[in-house]
């Protein structure tokens, strides 16, 4: 016998019937902590939470037998389930019902952003950036970049962390450093650089309803040289302004995925 719950207000009540785990999409309790489980630890109806997991479940968020909790497994998946053992190393936990591309835009942004010299304004640029929904980060090295450093691991795990706490369920992918050239000549869909001396407004470009996948290109904190930006002309991309006032990298990066995911 497994609990089903149903809502009234804030409250949920947990009623004894039988149950059977459902694919249908419905509504996700909330407030719901939402617990990270590669799809290899899920199997059928079951998902085991372990590792770092395992110890933020228990020993930070003190859940316990019979709790429901949320899990994303990074691959576009979220399950409703209710944790049904706690063991010394591992949790076990019922599926109750799956939600596909939960919390997921239907516009696929990559950022392009050159790396900065401070580590922590590209790491706050990450976690903004995937809790708004952005699909792909890629360091970039420009004629101006200073810091030539990738801490890939690193700002991945901040963009898991950000993935959970936005209840999102899809890992934003870190691509390994690139350069300039590389981004300008490779970039698919729409293309927009943003640059502090260009006339071009932003707006229309985001209001395009043609098109579902973008890749947008901000430079550090030196900006884009001008034969930078004539290369990007002419691999077709669009040169635009934010505006009047002059934006820091990880700021211009938070405000364009923003105004491209809204």
């Amino acid at each position: 016998m497994h609990g089903t719950i149903s809502a009234k207000g804030n409250l949920f009540w947990t009623f004894a019937m039988p149950y059977e785990p459902s694919t249908t999409p419905g509504a996700v309790p909330a407030g719901l902590a939402f617990f990270y489980v590669p799809p290899g630890s899920i199997a059928g109806h079951e998902a085991t939470v372990e590792g770092e997991e395992y110890g933020h479940l228990v020993q930070v968020m003190r859940q316990r037998e019979g709790d429901t909790i949320g899990i994303v497994d990074g691959a576009g998946m979220a399950y409703v389930a209710e944790v049904t053992k706690i063991g010394k190393h591992t949790a076990r936990c019922s599926i109750r019902s799956t939600h596909p591309h939960l919390h997921e835009p239907s516009r696929q942004i990559t950022l392009a952003v050159g790396v900065l010299k401070n580590p922590s304004r590209f790491e706050t640029m990450i976690e903004k950036c995937t809790e708004l929904g952005v699909r792909k980060i890629i360091p970039m090295i420009t004629a101006r970049t200073v810091q030539r450093h990738a801490r890939v691991e690193r700002w991945h795990t901040i963009a898991l962390a950000a993935m959970k706490q936005s209840g999102r369920c899809v890992v934003p992918e870190i691509a390994a450093l690139m350069t300039f050239d590389e981004v300008v000549s490779g970039a698919k869909g729409g293309k927009l650089m943003f640059h502090e001396q260009a006339t071009g407004p932003f707006d229309p470009c985001a209001d395009d309803p043609r098109l579902s996948a973008w890749t947008v290109c901000i430079g550090p904190e030196g900006g884009f040289t001008e034969s930078e930006v004539a290369s990007a002309v002419e691999h077709g991309w669009s040169v635009v302004s934010m505006g009047p006032r002059r934006l820091r990298s990880e700021t211009a990066a938070i405000v364009a995925a923003a105004r491209l995911l809204t």
